[in-house]
């Protein structure tokens, strides 16, 4: 596997990672993230999805390393985008609960990122056998 894939896997799995932490942090019905000492914050994960989302686009581009993609690639970019937006959103409140956050994983937007990283994962790891 190039490194351009591993890069892009690794950033893929950083945001999987941030989901699912928030599927859980979602269902402790938190009013608040303050108090919290074990394990990563949610602040914590969302600065790291916030991270991930910015750079996902180029790094499927770097990864798939044609042109042929480039559709798929710029929505993608424009999804994570969306994504990320929703996340400083969330980011910038002074308390995150756990109501935000439930709101946040159903977002349309963060739910495009994620099923388009699948679908490239899947795509790449196909791609790769012949």
């Amino acid at each position: 596997m190039s490194d351009a894939a591993e890069t892009f896997r690794s950033s893929l799995e950083t945001i999987e990672r941030a989901y699912e932490f928030m599927l859980a942090y979602a269902a402790q019905g938190r009013a608040t993230d303050e108090g919290q000492s074990v394990g990563p914050s949610i602040r914590e994960t969302l600065d790291d999805l916030h991270t991930a989302l910015g750079s996902i686009a180029a790094e499927a581009a770097n990864a798939y390393g044609d042109d042929a993609n480039s559709g798929f690639i710029d929505a993608l970019g424009d999804d994570a985008a969306r994504a990320s937006h929703s996340v400083q959103l969330a980011l910038s409140c002074n308390r995150i609960s756990s109501q935000l956050i439930d709101n946040l994983n159903a977002s349309i937007h963060l739910r495009a990122v994620l099923t388009g990283l699948f679908l490239a994962d899947e795509a790449l790891n196909i791609s790769s056998v012949r």
